[in-house]
């Protein structure tokens, strides 16, 4: 990551740095060690920096794999850490392992060393982690988060393998409609308006794009391709996408879906949480950020009947957080006294009935995504060849 720091050179003088770190104190400190007084320092907007963020984000589930496995072998935590940092091939990851490595030699925990760099551990990491060293079974405490990352892993991928082929159909049908409109419409226009025909109100509004496209081609398709960049951008705005979640959130069957899915990701984290050590209300309260915003307003209540002594079942049904499943289940963890294993169970079934539904609306949607597409690109056809048909109704 890149940053834009303002410093104090060696004979006095004020100067403005470009640097590049794994984060502010980092590149704060590198500065400074080189002789520099640094007076401010801000991340420095790159282009396509969004983009290149999500590439480079720490990969929790691959270190924490590696570093149980040093462990295991009987690799004490802090030379675990170096043996990972050496390894490391990339500058921005080696630096922040370095860098925990340093504050563990320093008798700071692992998880305050941890809390230091929040934009590679997220706070449910870090917490799982100080629930385990109190307990002192570290190596159990990264087992879980691990199996945790993978069934949600294995979610993901059930999702994206299922839109996969309607991402290929709409990618086809959309080139070829970019064919139709921007190379033979065009040529349409072109012998439509030598012969001036009397064309249907559709057909003309085709063939003045087609003329638009003839005359000003470049300035057309950089037009279109300015607002595919603009939406793709806006989609990766926190505003926009939260806007469009809402809007998904309120489509009837999507809406329920979605916080049935969100539902069990909570159910999971919460349950991973408690079998970590950590009291049901702070495992609930971080657990909240997976939650669409009003979901989080009921679990806030929900939270609240639990501290005052109301059955964790009642106060999630109450609040509209378990469904019938759910709360049988719940039930049934009160008795046992197991809650965590019980609302792990409670994802496990969720999850599985969010997999067999999306197979389901996925054998729905292809065929009616394809013939939307062979409306969309039968239409342009059709509105080309119209002013044909009635050039021969004419003539006869």
């Amino acid at each position: 990551m890149r940053f834009q720091l303002k410093a104090i050179t060696h004979d006095g003088r004020v100067e403005s740095v470009d640097y590049q770190a794994a984060d502010e104190v980092s590149a704060v400190q590198q500065l400074e060690g080189q002789g520099y007084t640094v007076l401010s320092v801000k991340a420095k907007l790159e282009l396509f920096g969004m983009w290149r963020g999500a590439r480079t984000r720490f990969p929790v589930a691959l270190f924490s794999q590696e570093l149980l496995v040093l462990l295991d072998a009987g690799l004490p935590l802090v030379e675990a850490i170096e043996t990972l940092a050496e390894k490391e091939k990339r500058e921005d990851l080696k630096a922040v392992l370095e860098r925990i490595a340093g504050f563990l030699r320093q008798g700071r925990p692992f998880s305050a060393a941890l809390e230091q760099f929040s934009h590679a551990f997220a706070p449910l990491y870090v917490a799982t982690v100080r629930a385990a060293e109190r307990t002192s079974d570290l190596g159990p405490a990264l087992s879980r988060y691990v199996a945790y990352e993978q069934q949600l892993e294995a979610i993901r991928k059930r999702v994206m393998n299922a839109s996969i082929y309607p991402l290929l159909l709409v990618g086809v049908g959309g080139l070829v409609s970019l064919f139709l409109l921007f190379f033979v419409v065009p040529r349409f226009a072109r012998v439509y308006e030598e012969r001036s025909a009397d064309l249907p109100i559709f057909s003309k509004a085709l063939l003045a794009w087609g003329q638009a496209v003839e005359g000003h081609g470049l300035l057309v398709f950089a037009a279109l391709l300015g607002l595919a960049v603009g939406a793709a951008y806006g989609l990766r705005l926190p505003r926009v996408r939260a806007a469009a979640g809402n809007a998904l959130w309120r489509l009837p069957g999507i809406g329920e879906r979605l916080r049935v899915y969100q539902l069990a990701r909570f159910y999971r984290t919460t349950g991973m949480l408690l079998r970590g050590g950590i009291p049901l209300v702070s495992a609930l309260r971080m657990g909240e950020e997976l939650l669409h915003p009003v979901l989080r307003v009921r679990l806030a209540a929900a939270s609240r009947a639990i501290s005052e002594g109301h059955p964790v079942s009642r106060s999630m049904d109450g609040n509209g957080l378990a469904t019938p499943v759910a709360l049988r289940m719940l039930s049934v963890g009160e008795q046992s006294g197991n809650m965590g294993e019980m609302m792990e169970r409670i994802a496990a079934f969720h999850d599985e009935e969010i997999s067999r539904w999306v197979d389901w609306f996925t054998r729905l949607f292809e065929p009616l995504l394809m013939a939307a597409i062979g409306l969309v690109i039968g239409a342009i056809v059709i509105l080309m060849y119209m002013p044909i048909f009635e050039l021969a109704g004419s003539l006869q």
